[in-house]
């Protein structure tokens, strides 16, 4: 009998035989260097653009809703209150906000004296625009008519803060609810840093790819090769000769998402030996694209998705087709 995960990645590789394993183009949190992160707006954009993949971010507010938001509270550079003042850090974490609470915050233009503005100074301000619900998303995806396109859905949790989320097996009883409820499990993948929520979604939702999502460097380190981390579940690179795609194989994934910045061809290699794709984060240069679609990577995910399908069509990669949709 085959094992749970070898099902799972071959029941991908069947998924994604239909679309010949196509070159993944994912637009980072809508294309956040184009209009404000995770919004309506962003994914409407990159919907009518054409990409293959919605890449997002979601956390769980105090009344058990799904919201499409990278932090796991407000985000200080982002959100203004009712008086258009910016909120103070750190910002509430979301599990202790009601949904009304949460869409009381203005997030259509980043802090204008903040880091977060210098690095995306072209960024389209779409004042008064609130942060969406994962089902007023999957709304906006159906009303674009767009059959094709796929969602990245993130889970934020971070185990070394347990006090800011849902626990693992609450916020991923509730995300599943919710695709099944609006039944796009056979239009998801579910990526994370923090391995314990793919574990669940693979023993809960078989069906649905799970994504590992890893860095290796600086400060935020989510993994190590001679040990397992709080972040990866209780897997050890050093059980599977140090290798991260056999630890991803074994711990069940179809994809391995590193940073684009760790990765080499002969990673690259590794990883499709073993059966899994690989999608790299978050690639903003011209030059680092083209580098990654030489390596040989299986998407990317950017900030830029405009710029990443002028490079992928350079490279003779076919582009997806647009649909034309108003958040």
């Amino acid at each position: 009998m085959p094992s749970r995960a070898a099902t799972v990645v071959t029941a991908f590789s069947v998924l994604m035989a239909g679309q010949a394993m196509a070159f993944d183009i994912q637009a980072h949190r809508g294309g956040r260097a184009l209009l404000p992160e995770n919004t309506l707006p962003a994914f409407a954009n990159a919907l009518s653009m054409g990409v293959d993949t919605l890449e997002l971010d979601v956390g769980v507010t105090s009344d058990g809703k799904i919201v499409v938001s990278h932090e796991r509270g407000i985000n200080p550079d982002l959100a203004r209150d009712a008086r258009g003042a910016y909120v103070a850090a750190p910002g509430t974490p979301l599990v202790k906000l009601r949904l009304d609470e949460v869409r009381a915050y203005d997030v259509g233009q980043i802090r204008p004296d903040s880091a977060y503005a210098k690095q995306f100074p072209d960024q389209r301000a779409m004042p008064g625009t609130r942060i969406p619900t994962l089902s007023e998303l999957f709304t906006l995806v159906r009303k674009s008519g767009n059959l094709r396109v796929r969602l990245n859905i993130e889970t934020k949790i971070d185990p070394n803060r347990p006090d800011e989320t849902f626990d693992p097996q609450a916020f991923v009883a509730k995300l599943l609810g919710l695709i099944e409820a609006e039944t796009f499990s056979d239009r998801v993948m579910i990526q994370s840093f923090d391995w314990r929520t793919l574990q669940l979604v693979q023993q809960q939702a078989p069906e649905i790819p799970t994504v590992y999502l890893t860095l290796q460097r600086g400060s935020g380190q989510t993994v190590a090769l001679d040990q397992a981390t709080n972040w990866t579940a209780g897997f050890s690179p050093a059980d599977h000769g140090g290798s991260l795609p056999r630890t991803i194989k074994a711990a069940g994934g179809a994809i391995w998402s590193p940073y684009f910045g760790d990765v080499t061809a002969a990673l690259v290699s590794e990883a499709h030996g073993v059966g899994l794709r690989v999608v790299v984060w978050t690639v903003n240069k011209r030059e680092d694209m083209a580098r990654m679609i030489e390596l040989g990577v299986d998407g990317i995910i950017s900030d830029r998705p405009d710029l990443l399908r002028q490079v992928a069509g350079e490279k003779g990669i076919a582009l997806p087709a647009g649909t034309l949709v108003e958040p």
